[in-house]
C-alpha cells in the first residue's frame, strides 16, 4: 500500500509551557497537510495550558495526572509516586485504545508517562528538544526514542550521537519575510517613523523584572529618543497600563501581531525561552536577552548564553539590570557597527525550515 493513501495515527505530547505547545502544534499541522486523512491525538497534562490551546487548534487531546518534581518536601511532592503511576496506567489504555503508528514528544511533564509506555510496546518514537541545556524528562526518554530532533550544537553529551539530528525549532511561518512589512508595521502601532524602537518582550504572562526596569528607565530611553511598544502580560497589564499614555510609550497586555512588531523593532529585550530564542534568530534584530533565572535547571539562561556565545546578542542578568543595563544598552544604540554585527550574526544561526525537516523524520518512521 502506498504510504501516502494509508490513513496513520499520530500522539503529540508535551506542554506545561507554550514552548512545548505550539512546536507540538506546528508539526501537527505539518504532518496534517502531508497526511490529510490521519488522525492526531495530543496527550497533556491536567490543568495546565495545553488543555486549552490545543483544542484551540483544533485537535483533540488527553489530560494525564502528572507533575513535576518540586525541590524542596511539599504535599506535591509526596503525591508524585500516586500521579506518575496513575499517569502511566493512562498513557497505556490511551495508546491501546489509539494505537498510534508513531509517538512524537515535544518535552514537559506528560511526555515522559506517554513515550515510556510507547517506547515499551516497541511503537517508533522521536522526541524534539528545544532548549540547549534538556530536561530531565527528555534526557531519560531519548535512550529509547528512535530520533532526537535538537536546535542547538553539542547535545551529545546528553543524548547518543548517532538519534540527533539538528532542525531548530518550529516557529512561526509569517516571521520568515517580516522586512518587507516595516512600513505597514509602523502604521499599524502609529510609530514616528523617523524614530528608533524598542520592542519588550516578557513572555504571554509577563515578567516582573522586566516591567519594573521599564519603569525604571523610560526617561532614559526618551533621552535616546526611542520609542517603546512594551508587551508587559496578563498578569501586569492593569497594573502598568498607566505608563503607556505618552506618544513614546504602548504597552499591550499581549500582541497578537507579532510579526509587526518585529518588522518595528530596531532593538529587542526579551527572555530566553527555547521559542523565543529561535523567532529571534530568524527576526535578526539585536537583542539583549533577560534570562528568567526561576525556570527548571536555568535552561534560559544556557540559551542566551549559546546565544551570546557567538557574539549574536547581549545577556544581562535579571540581578544586575540595575547597574547594567543604562551602560550595555546605551552603548549598543550609539554603536551602528555593534548593531550590524549581532544582527548579521544572529541570522546566521536561524534555522527557518525546523518544522519541515522535523515532520520529514516524522515521515521515515512511519515509512519504517
Amino acid at each position: 500500500m502506498n504510504s501516502k493513501n494509508k490513513t496513520y495515527k499520530i500522539i503529540l505530547s508535551g506542554g506545561g509551557t507554550g514552548g512545548h505547545i505550539y512546536p507540538a502544534i506546528a508539526i501537527a499541522n505539518e504532518l496534517k497537510l502531508r497526511y490529510p486523512d490521519a488522525e492526531f491525538l495530543f496527550v497533556g497534562a491536567k490543568d495546565r495550558m495545553e488543555m486549552e490551546k490545543v483544542p484551540q487548534a483544533g485537535y483533540a487531546i488527553k489530560g494525564l495526572w502528572i507533575s513535576g518534581i518540586q525541590r524542596k518536601l511539599t504535599l506535591k511532592n509526596m503525591m508524585f509516586p500516586f500521579k506518575l503511576i496513575s499517569s502511566l496506567w493512562n498513557a497505556k489504555k490511551i495508546i491501546k485504545q489509539f494505537k498510534p503508528d508513531v509517538v512524537i514528544g515535544t518535552g514537559g511533564f506528560a511526555s515522559g508517562p506517554l513515550l515510556q509506555v510507547a517506547t515499551y510496546k516497541g511503537i517508533p518514537s522521536l522526541i524534539q528538544e528545544q532548549n540547549s541545556f534538556p530536561g530531565i524528562t527528555n534526557k531519560f526518554l531519548a535512550k529509547k526514542a528512535e530520533k532526537v530532533c535538537v536546535a542547538y550544537n553539542g547535545l551529545e553529551r546528553f543524548f547518543p550521537a548517532e538519534k540527533i539530528i539538528k532542525t531548530g525549532n518550529p516557529v512561526r511561518q509569517d516571521l520568515l519575510d517580516i522586512s518587507s512589512k516595516r512600513a505597514e508595521a509602523i502604521k499599524f502601532f502609529d510609530l514616528v517613523e523617523s524614530k528608533q524602537t524598542l520592542l519588550v518582550l516578557g513572555g504571554s504572562l509577563g515578567a516582573k523584572a522586566i516591567n519594573e526596569l521599564m519603569v525604571n528607565e523610560l526617561d532614559f530611553l526618551q533621552t535616546l529618543n526611542i520609542q517603546v511598544i512594551w508587551q508587559c502580560g496578563k498578569l501586569y497589564y492593569q497594573s502598568y497600563k498607566l505608563y503607556g499614555n505618552t506618544k513614546h510609550v504602548q504597552i499591550h497586555e499581549f500582541i497578537n501581531k507579532m510579526d509587526y512588531a518585529y518588522a518595528a523593532a530596531d532593538f529587542i529585550i526579551s527572555r530566553a525561552g527555547a521559542g523565543s530564542v529561535s523567532e529571534l534568530c530568524i527576526v535578526g534584530k539585536p537583542v539583549v536577552f533577560v534570562p528568567s533565572p526561576y525556570v527548571a535547571e536555568d535552561h534560559q539562561t544556557k540559551n542566551a548564553s549559546a546565544i551570546v556565545n557567538e557574539n549574536a546578542a547581549l545577556l544581562i542578568a535579571q540581578d544586575d539590570l540595575k547597574v547594567d543595563f543604562k551602560n550595555k544598552f546605551g552603548q549598543l544604540v550609539a554603536s551602528k557597527e555593534k548593531q550590524e554585527e549581532l544582527s548579521k550574526n544572529i541570522k546566521k544561526l536561524a534555522l527557518v525550515n525546523a518544522t519541515k525537516d522535523i515532520a520529514d523524520e516524522v515521515e521515515k518512521l512511519l515509512n519504517k
